[in-house]
């Protein structure tokens, strides 16, 4: 493996490319208001919730629609100065930083559902639309759109990313439920990709290139994305476990059996305390499925009995149900808080954060090694797992006053990575490559496949200026 350990290998590397005065002058007189160089802008667009700490952007340019990206681009691109999309910061991986300095262009005002289609199950939006928003907009139509990465993330940012969450055990990732984008290129062109036909066999599949290039090979200003009907009835239910090894094995057999399961999220003892103390609940300390089920009244009863009965032969025990919507949300509010439940017990601490995805006959061999490593190396975690795809989380929580923590924490992320590959996974399910995981892209995929990603990047994006520094170094 060619991942990081050594500390002063930890952090990334940062060579600042000069901004130019004339661009900041240009950029003044054609966006006015909409540009900010004051510190405090630029010092939130500088982070995000990843633990590195890099010098802000130079200047922040708020676009309010898709000629406003146009122009940005282009002035950048003469200047050959960066250009780094932003949502709403909520990225894991150092996807925000500008770790080549530049200018950061937030996208969070274009923020207009522009056209439901809801006889073709489509929606088009602006890419600063959360999920939340989008979900709330369309309510009425009884629709929803089920792609839910627990932050309430920008579509654009979503797309950009590849985002999951606990939903894409059912419902797919953004990969599969981004049908066509509008992006503007290095140079400050606009293309269009896809349509809103469910399938194509014309050219290139330039909107999966683009789904999950982080922002490094265009600006997304347009998404159109599937909708799903509203199920008829939705459970939600909680089941204990004396064991995660209990837990993981329920998960495997669910999945294995075909048990058509909307979500299945896994939480560990550490995660569960840290959640009741933060969201004032009273769950039982112990390793915990967080699951849901839609469908009919009849499919929901049907698998809910199979579930229980699987669950049983694995001492499952403690099922507890939430039928109402408000206490569904009760439940699933305090598991999308699980990251900051966890950062809330260790006052004045980080969370190196980091994802794997295995396939699920691998999940009990990649998971329950992982615990147990973190366990022996005597450091804080919290462990939440979209496990029904065989995805899950580890959250590190270092003090960032002492540095062996955090190289502890890295050669843990390492040796969790490292069994991922081993056992056929990735180095990341869902969080990105960012700067966190780009000493294992080769691993993964070769120094051929990455050579090609470089290719494309160098032909889309000749001086480097969209988001450099990320997903491999050029």
């Amino acid at each position: 493996m060619n991942a990081p350990t050594a500390l002063n290998h930890l952090l990334p590397q940062v060579n600042l490319r000069e901004v130019p005065t004339a661009l900041l002058d240009a950029l003044k007189a054609r966006f006015g208001d909409q540009l900010s160089t004051a510190l405090v802008v630029r010092e939130q667009h500088g982070r995000d919730e990843s633990a590195f700490d890099v010098p802000p952007p130079s200047a922040v340019v708020f676009a309010q629609n898709t000629q406003d990206v146009s122009d940005a681009v282009r002035l950048a691109a003469q200047y050959l100065v960066p250009v780094i999309p932003f949502g709403v910061g909520s990225s894991l991986e150092g996807h925000l930083l500008a770790v080549q300095g530049g200018i950061s262009l937030d996208v969070s005002r274009m923020n207009k559902v522009l056209s439901i289609n809801a006889e073709d199950l489509t929606v088009t939006v602006q890419p600063g639309v959360t999920r939340k928003q989008l979900n709330d907009e369309i309510k009425s139509t009884g629709l929803f759109f089920p792609i839910d990465p627990g932050a309430d993330a920008t579509i654009g940012g979503m797309s950009a990313t590849r985002a999951s969450g606990t939903n894409a055990v059912r419902y797919g990732t953004m990969r599969e439920n981004v049908l066509a984008l509008e992006v503007v290129t290095a140079s400050g062109d606009i293309i269009r990709t896809g349509t809103r036909a469910k399938k194509s066999s014309a050219g290139y599949d330039l909107t999966r290139l683009m789904v999950g290039s982080e922002g490094t090979l265009g600006v997304i200003t347009e998404v159109t994305v599937k909708l799903y009907p509203l199920p008829e009835a939705v459970m939600a239910a909680t089941c204990s476990f004396n064991s995660l090894a209990d837990a993981v094995n329920t998960t495997i057999q669910l999945i294995q059996l075909g048990v058509p399961i909307a979500r299945c999220e896994l939480l560990d003892e550490n995660t569960i305390r840290m959640v009741n103390a933060h969201s004032k609940l009273t769950l039982r300390e112990g390793a915990m499925l967080l699951m849901e089920f839609h469908g009919s009244p009849e499919g929901v009863k049907e698998q809910v009995q199979t579930v229980q009965d699987i669950a049983a032969e694995f001492g499952g025990a403690a099922f507890e149900w939430a039928e109402t919507p408000e206490e569904r949300t009760r439940l699933w509010t305090a598991r999308h808080n699980a990251y900051f439940a966890g950062i809330q017990s260790r006052p004045g601490c980080k969370a190196i954060t980091t994802d794997t995805c295995v396939p699920i006959s691998s999940l009990a061999d990649a998971l329950l090694d992982s615990v147990t490593e973190a366990q022996e190396a005597g450091i804080p975690f919290f462990l939440v797992g979209h496990v029904g795809d065989g995805n899950f989380h580890m959250g590190y929580l270092i003090d960032p006053a002492i540095p062996s923590e955090r190289e502890l924490a890295e050669q843990l992320n390492h040796l969790l990575v490292a069994r991922a590959l081993k056992l056929g996974g990735t180095c990341t399910g869902e969080h990105g490559v960012g700067l966190h995981k780009q000493g294992f892209l080769v691993e993964e995929t070769g120094h051929g496949a990455v050579e090609m990603m470089r290719t494309i990047k160098r032909a889309l994006d000749p001086h480097n200026i969209l988001n450099p520094g990320k997903i491999f170094s050029l």
